[in-house]
């Protein structure tokens, strides 16, 4: 018996298969009991007809518990009414496993229960419809940098020294030696793209930072790529084909997926390439006339890209930030070294930052400088010195946070619905 996806029902039309799953749902109505089976892909109505499948089995049916394993066989057939919009006219039912009393139920519960439960909560239709835009998400960036001859190249997450200085850094004892979680693979980056021209790499990245907001994790998953031979006109164009890549593919892939969560799937199909550009000076003039007290030369918090990402429909650039907030590797503009060659992309609807990037510095000279300037050890930067001393070019990067992504893409109110098992602060369990 062929066993099939619940989300592939469509293919299978009056054939009978197999389904593996749980019971999401079940009520009865006489000698019929409806359930609500779940298998991860999706949801399906499975019709338990009392004559059709024996008196033995149907009391059993009866008797299923939200969450019980089973496996059930049938003819599948198209009903617009039912969920999904197939169903399954159950003929055998193997009931594997009985659930206990499920501790979420079909009522509202709290957001700090549900985070308890995390390892149940991620089973309900909007989680787990979260969870599916988060790996579209993922194939649809992998796929974006193989078509384009990028090379994957890991970077290590155990690092001897951090990118922007080690003030939000977990630091661990490594054999004696203190180490750190990674920050960022960007400096491991340049590495590899001076060894392969272009590359990416996918994966956690660690920030102890003491924020409590509905945008940051503790624990987080960044894609990043590093490219030799880009200026930041060149990094920034590449930065918003990836994004409406993403965006095409997601409205492609996931319509059901945004179905259950609500999404207003109008405003992503509104966006539209080339993407927004503004500096930062003129951003801090729409902060102005919006009556915000901003003086130039801070750095924006996230009500003040909110303000700004608000005059716009699409993704926005902001460039030319100034060089005092932004890391040591960051190339001033040789028009005006009082900025940088560097950008953010700030998402629509208030999502804030997803991508921040620029061209790095290719002089030996000037990057010996700045990381003085920074108060950072030459030594434990040796490696990435010699990358200017052996072979220099002008080189870019970003790098794109998933979680932030998904959040925009999802229109989800707080990132910790964004990865199954976020890491906030003061909230490590399950």
């Amino acid at each position: 018996m062929e066993t099939a996806l619940i989300k592939n029902l469509s293919r299978h039309v009056g054939e009978q298969v197999a389904v593996k799953g749980w019971v999401y749902n079940q009520r009865s109505s006489g000698k019929i009991v409806f359930l609500i089976i779940r298998d991860g892909s999706g949801l399906m109505q499975g019709v338990v007809a009392k004559q059709e499948i024996g008196e033995m089995v149907f009391a059993a049916a009866k008797k299923l518990t939200q969450e019980s394993a089973v496996i059930v066989t049938g003819i599948v057939r198209e009903e617009p009414r039912s969920v999904g919009g197939y169903e399954m006219q159950v003929t055998h039912m193997e009931i594997v496993s009985i659930a206990e009393d499920y501790p979420i139920t079909h009522k509202e519960h709290g957001v700090d229960f549900l985070a308890e439960h995390r390892h149940l909560w991620i089973r309900t239709p909007r989680q787990a419809a979260v969870l599916r835009i988060r790996s579209e998400i993922e194939h649809a960036l992998r796929n974006f940098f193989y078509e384009r001859d990028f090379v994957l190249a890991d970077a290590p997450i155990i690092t001897p020294s951090a990118c922007e200085g080690t003030t939000n850094l977990f630091a661990l004892d490594y054999h004696g030696e203190k180490g750190y979680l990674s920050q960022s693979g960007q400096l491991y980056n340049e590495a590899n793209a001076m060894a392969l021209g272009r590359i990416y790499c996918f994966g956690p990245t660690f920030r102890a930072e003491k924020s409590k907001t509905r945008r940051h994790l503790l624990e987080f998953w960044m894609m990043e790529a590093e490219m030799a031979y880009y200026d930041i006109d060149a990094n920034i164009q590449l930065q918003e084909e990836m994004i409406y890549y993403v965006i095409q593919r997601v409205l492609a892939k996931c319509q059901n997926e945004l179905n259950t969560l609500d999404r207003d799937i109008e405003k992503l199909k509104a966006v539209t390439v080339p993407f927004p550009r503004i500096s930062y000076t003129e951003a801090v003039e729409l902060l102005k006339q919006g009556g915000e007290d901003f003086t130039w030369g801070e750095d924006f918090g996230a009500p003040h890209e909110t303000i700004i990402s608000s005059h716009f429909a699409a993704p926005v650039f902001v460039h030319r930030y100034p060089t005092a907030i932004k890391a040591f590797y960051m190339k001033p503009d040789p028009e005006n070294p009082q900025v940088v060659l560097g950008a953010d992309l700030l998402a629509p609807e208030g999502y804030g930052e997803i991508i921040g990037g620029g061209q790095r510095i290719d002089d030996l000279a000037l990057l010996e400088q700045r990381l003085a300037e920074h108060k950072l050890p030459q030594e434990a930067f040796a490696w990435y010195l010699d990358l200017r001393r052996f072979g220099t070019v002008p080189h870019s990067g970003f790098g794109l946070g998933l979680e932030r992504t998904v959040a925009w893409l999802c229109g989800l109110e707080h990132i910790r619905e964004t990865i199954p098992f976020p890491r906030m602060l003061h909230k490590m369990y399950p």
